[in-house]
């Protein structure tokens, strides 16, 4: 029996976020929720307050009452917990970020209570995969191309989360990411627009849930507003310059979908965008957030970001940097405390109007009341709660499932896997055999590195005889250990298939770990060269928060699994798609380059006048390098499972009248010899167009389970409005024309057809 689903008509996400999310490329004025009027409540508070008590309400602080040891920026005012509980009874604290902990929510709780307005306190934390139980990196996740199971772990993240009294997190990050050079990389869904698009509005649907009051509700904030994927050379904080057609048609559509789908919060980039730092660019934050998105939540700055619009050098002190974020739309300013020490002399001095604070008051008060602060300051901060929410067995078991479904097959040479659980001899040689430490990846917050388990763990757990596996680490991650290789390559020659487990470093992804060269380690790739001259089987398990430019023996083992930092159920998920408990299904939300100087580089990349022909991808005076063709190792979607899949009889129809959508379906065969899951995808080509258009690219996807042998028509539906591109006036339109349509299962099953709109 077929089991099919198409991402947006699933029944497991709110029909209206679906929707929403379906028509990405629509005008965004005209599908952003209206503009909420403030309630009498919040106009009584803002009639009362004073300029001190305002500037303290739209001022964000790190937690040091509640402190979890999770420290990555620098420090920037720092100032203790009695200090700090101060400060909240005098009314100068709004929120605290990154703290955990009951009973220290309560005590932070008791002394915003305390204060003359009795306004609540609100705690945030970057929540990005995980709080105490670590699920896979975002990119990972994204891995899963299932946007209900992202909605579904989200949700189990956000019970975790708020039992430990937190009501708001930053996240998702729902920045478009073509250069993998690009540390944050890890942290978003990777480089296709649609992909984005379902994962942002599945993810703030899950953490949200269907009620912002309810105790386990998480408010979620989609981040960077806007275009901090593409920084300059793909290093961190750098500039960004764009047209405003790129951004809208690229960056912009997961803030619309994140948005549509009810978030409450969005975060300003760090960046530079076009001269004018974003922190400070009343263009992008008022104009098109509040303007043309009509988004009328809370926009939070980055951390010390308006502090530094001085070292950016348009800002002449803190007090000019105070004015310059509140002017273009900054409402709650992160760790700095310029708006705490600055605004009050701003506006007395005429030079920030009180309206504009107001304004920032009001969305601030606004979203605490949403989340129903007002009524029950101490909404989530239950230590009974806390303690049976933390680490539940429901909650490991989402991070379990998220994290299997999360690994990428990418090749299979002569079905080396699935293993046998008995009569074959293992090696697991590589720097993360046994290594805890690096479970996590980049930027966990509160969970502990150490606790989950590791690769030879999860080995021994499905072996008949734990024994068969030996266990060598050969090399460290970025150095080498005496005698390291010598013992790998005894181990491989005593055992009949090399596990070689290498990669990344979870410091080596993430924020502020952009890298120049995105390939394995010197260390590592000596020592895999080292194993596979023994010419025992190699199958590679890379650990890694980005796309890798592989080489060597890596890049040609028999087989490769893309396993990124998976969590705290690494070894189980690993060990689960290794011996076949499981059919891996896992596709690349990134494109794996040839190397590194392809970068910035994604499938959906614009044609050149010169395009090389397919079948001569080098022919010389065309669009290629001298040394390597414009075309990926492993493209955005690649990743095969245990069985095999065949297409036929598209059904296509020819012509489309404007403004309808394209309904197709295709017939799809299991021609293997297991039951397995192809993930059915839809791109498309404008032949010709105003504009140059990407050569190819993701407008729909579905998923179809089969059993050995048996067939499916399945039906996905590509809408209209998903056709549209920004044109020379700015504006969205569908321009009539012939479109290529490709519809994928994978593994070169492939058929490709075409549509005219009129």
């Amino acid at each position: 029996m077929a089991i099919a689903q198409q991402w947006s008509t699933s029944t497991r996400l709110n029909r209206r976020e679906a929707l929403r999310i379906s028509l990405m490329t629509a005008a965004a004025a005209m599908i952003a929720a209206p503009v909420r009027a403030a309630s009498l409540r919040v106009e009584t508070l803002i009639g009362q307050m004073t300029l001190a008590e305002k500037a303290g309400q739209l001022s964000c602080f790190n937690d040091e009452i509640r402190p979890v040891g999770a420290v990555f920026n620098p420090v920037v005012d720092p100032r203790g917990a009695v200090a700090m509980l101060a400060d909240i009874r005098a009314g100068r604290v709004g929120m605290l970020f990154n703290g955990y902990g009951a009973a220290g929510a309560r005590r932070a709780q008791e002394a915003a209570l305390a204060s003359r307005l009795r306004i609540p306190l609100v705690f945030a934390a970057d929540v990005l995969h995980g709080c105490r139980t670590i699920f896979p990196i975002p990119l990972a996740e994204a891995a899963a191309f299932d946007p209900a199971l992202s909605q579904r772990a989200a949700r189990a993240i956000a019970r975790e989360t708020t039992a430990g009294g937190i009501h708001w997190t930053f996240a998702p990050m729902v920045d478009v990411a073509r250069d993998q050079r690009w540390g944050r990389v890890a942290e978003g869904a990777g480089e296709d627009v649609l992909l984005n698009c379902a994962l942002a509005s599945a993810r703030v649907a899950g953490f949200q849930g269907s009620d912002l009051t309810r105790p386990d509700a998480l408010l979620a904030t989609p981040k960077h507003f806007v275009g901090y994927g593409a920084v300059r050379g793909g290093m961190e904080y750098a500039a960004v310059d764009m047209s405003m057609a790129e951004l809208r048609e690229t960056f912009v559509p997961p803030f619309v979908a994140a948005f549509a789908a009810g978030a409450g919060a969005t975060m300003a980039s760090f960046t530079d965008f076009g001269g004018v730092p974003v922190s400070a660019n009343r263009r992008l934050l008022t104009d098109l957030l509040r303007g043309d998105l009509r988004f009328d939540g809370v926009c939070v700055s980055d951390y010390d970001a308006d502090r530094e619009l001085i070292a950016h050098g348009i800002a002449a002190d803190e007090a000019d940097a105070a004015r310059l974020a509140i002017l273009a739309g900054i409402d709650m300013s992160m760790q700095s405390g310029l708006f705490v020490r600055h605004l009050p002399m701003l506006v007395e001095r005429g030079q920030v109007p009180i309206a504009a604070v107001d304004q920032a008051v009001r969305r601030v008060l606004t979203l605490k009341e949403r989340l129903g602060l007002f009524d029950d300051p101490f909404r989530s901060i239950d230590v009974a709660v806390e303690r049976r929410e933390t680490g539940s067995r429901v909650v490991r078991a989402v991070a379990r499932e998220v994290a299997t479904k999360s690994i990428v097959l990418l090749r299979n040479d002569g079905d080396l896997l699935p293993l046998p659980r008995k009569g074959r001899r293992l090696a697991l040689i590589g720097p993360f055999g046994t290594d805890r430490a690096h479970l996590n990846g980049p930027w966990s917050f509160a969970g502990k590195a150490g606790k989950g388990i590791d690769l030879a763990t999860g080995l021994r757990a499905l072996l008949d005889d734990p024994t068969e596996l030996i266990v060598e680490a050969g090399s460290g991650i970025t150095e080498p250990l005496p005698g390291g290789i010598a013992r790998a390559v005894a181990a491989a020659r005593a055992a009949d298939i090399v596990l070689l487990a290498i990669g990344e470093g979870a410091d080596m992804s993430g924020e502020g770990n952009s890298r120049v060269d995105i390939v394995i380690p010197p260390a590592q790739q000596a020592l895999a060269e080292a194993v596979a001259a023994t010419g025992k089987p190699i199958v590679v398990l890379l650990r890694h928060g980005r796309a890798l430019a592989l080489s060597g023996t890596v890049r040609d083992a028999p087989a490769l699994l893309a396993t990124w930092f998976l969590g705290e159920q690494t070894g189980a998920a690993v060990a689960d798609i290794l011996f076949g408990v499981v059919e891996p299904t896992g596709r690349l939300p990134v494109s794996f380059p040839i190397a590194t100087g392809q970068q910035p580089w994604s499938y959906d990349r614009r044609s050149t006048g010169r395009p090389a022909p397919d079948n001569d991808p080098m022919a010389a005076g065309r669009s290629h390098w001298r040394d390597a063709p414009d075309l990926a190792l492993y493209p955005f979607g690649a990743g095969m499972g245990y069985t095999r899949f065949a297409l036929s009889a598209l059904q296509l129809p020819p012509t489309i009248a404007a403004g309808s959508d394209v309904d197709l379906s295709v017939l799809v065969r299991n021609i293997g010899t297991r039951t397995g899951s192809a993930l059915i995808r839809v791109d498309v080509h404008d032949r010709v167009a105003s504009r140059t258009r990407p050569v190819r690219q993701m407008k729909a996807f579905a998923w179809v389970t089969l059993a050995a042998g048996a067939q499916a028509r399945v039906a996905l539906r590509i809408p209209a409005d998903s056709l549209a591109l920004v044109g020379s006036d700015g504006l969205w339109q569908v321009e009539p024309g012939a479109f290529d349509c490709w519809v994928d299962a994978g593994n070169g099953a492939e058929i490709v057809g075409t549509f005219d709109v009129r």
